[in-house]
């Protein structure tokens, strides 16, 4: 889904696609290899600002056209679009200290095994891959072998592949850098892309693989999604999270347009919780033909995609 540039000729010429590149964070080109590159400016006249508009019917009840309030009794205001039924945004719907705590867990607790992750296929299941970074190590690939190399327990972890890929502090990486593959620890984090939580989604075949190894979402997330999900449940029904993915994205970063549709229960919404750096969240029509509206998503925004929004591209 990330690199989506590389889509076909078909893919280009969709309204959806034109409007991923219309947002789509450019760098101006610089004759001097010293100079650092700056973004290309992009016209923002057009994001809908779900804050701004917030603030806006807080003091005087005003809406833009197409925009809706839902009044469900939540306890804060809840935003809706005329023309895509069952999509909510509920604008900082997280305060600061929770932010920091999902922040914090999807760093350090949420890459963890059996947890998968976009790493995995390459090298197995790593463990404490933020502390590693933290402490500036180095993985190392080390081919079993009855000579294998002798290290401190703990100086290394194995991952239980094939090879052994372990980590090292820098010192001793370095002293074999030179017969075994390295990557140090930070590059791994910072290529970090997905994690999956609950039942592990087979990104291959498309679909949940039920055999995979996996643990149960956290008490306290489901608590979360259970709650944050109230306004797009039938009333008298619970949200019952059973599997969950969190994206990273570095500057620039970009997810294509998609539809989340290998799931069997189509009646219950898309629970999407934003944290970090504010970026643009694309929603569009149930074609890519559809043009779709484009708005700001902050830290500690909700958005709900339920009924025929599930339908939608985004």
């Amino acid at each position: 889904m990330y690199g989506s540039d590389r889509a076909g000729d078909d893919a280009e010429r969709t309204a959806f696609r034109k409007t991923e590149k219309k947002y789509k964070l450019y760098y101006e080109n610089s004759k001097s290899t010293k100079k650092k590159k700056q973004p290309k400016q992009v016209d923002l006249s057009e994001v809908l600002d779900f804050k701004s508009i917030s603030e806006s019917f807080n003091q005087n009840g005003e809406l833009p056209p197409g925009v809706v309030h839902v009044n469900c009794g939540f306890d804060r205001p809840i935003f809706g679009l005329e023309n895509r039924p069952g999509f909510y945004f509920i604008p900082g719907a997280l305060t600061l200290d929770e932010q920091c705590t999902w922040i914090r867990e999807s760093l350090t607790n949420f890459p963890q095994p059996p947890n998968r992750t976009n790493h995995n296929v390459i090298y197995g299941p790593i463990s404490n891959l933020f502390v590693a970074a933290k402490e500036g190590k180095v993985f190392v690939e080390e081919e079993r072998s009855d000579n294998g190399l002798d290290s401190e327990p703990s100086a290394s972890v194995s991952n239980g592949d094939s090879h052994r890929w372990k980590f090292y502090e820098e010192d001793i990486a370095q002293s074999r850098g030179k017969t075994c593959k390295t990557v140090p620890a930070s590059v791994l984090l910072r290529k970090l892309r997905w994690s999956t939580l609950g039942l592990q989604f087979d990104w291959s075949n498309r679909n949940y693989a039920v055999s995979l190894p996996h643990n149960k979402i956290p008490n306290a997330l489901c608590w979360l999604a259970k709650r944050m999900a109230e306004p797009a449940m039938p009333i008298g029904e619970e949200f019952r999270p059973e599997a969950a993915i969190v994206n990273y994205f570095g500057s620039g970063d970009a997810l294509g347009g998609h539809l989340d549709d290998m799931e069997a229960d189509w009646s219950k919404p898309i629970v999407s919780m934003s944290f970090g750096c504010k970026a643009i969240f694309l929603l569009g029509g149930k074609s890519r033909q559809d043009e779709p509206l484009a708005m700001f998503l902050r830290s500690g925004d909700v958005v709900l995609m339920a009924g025929e929004a599930r339908e939608c591209f985004h």
